[in-house]
């Protein structure tokens, strides 16, 4: 028995493929200076962070939305799941909300470095935006960055 695919169905397959293709130039441009991704629908920048060891200190990550999309504001943008790869950072939240400015969420991620060096840390942006008039998505996009711990 066939099916036909309804249109709310396909632009979420359509916005699925879309990440899957973010999420493999994210993954594949990752490295210690600021990542960068464009897409037609916003662009997300990741800032690495250096911090003295046990001191506070706060990763920035801002997610633009442009002309073409506008953002899901009764949404919760959030970013969680954060970890470090080798306990060399600990995070104040399990999960930190955006805040909205203007067509930019930004994201203050509070943390501290625990040991000196270069520690990689991942976590899970999610993210809603609407594009058009009606067609809603909810984005998931991996955050990839270095915090360094300083003596």
């Amino acid at each position: 028995m066939q099916h036909a695919w309804s249109a709310p169905v396909l632009a979420r397959f359509r916005a699925f493929a879309l990440l899957a293709a973010i999420l493999i130039a994210l993954t594949a441009g990752a490295g210690s200076q600021a990542a960068t991704e464009d897409s037609h629908a916003y662009t997300l920048e990741v800032n690495d962070v250096s911090a003295k060891v046990g001191q506070p200190a706060i990763l920035r990550a801002t997610l633009t939305i442009h002309s073409c999309c506008r953002i899901m504001l009764h949404h919760r943008n959030r970013v969680g799941k954060l970890s470090s790869f080798d306990d060399g950072v600990a995070f104040a939240q399990e999960v930190v909300l955006g805040t909205v400015e203007n067509e930019t969420i930004v994201f203050e991620i509070p943390l501290k470095a625990t040991k000196p060096g270069t520690h990689p840390i991942n976590g899970l942006f999610r993210v809603g935006f609407i594009e058009g008039d009606d067609s809603m998505s909810i984005v998931s996009l991996p955050l990839i960055a270095n915090v360094v711990g300083t003596e």
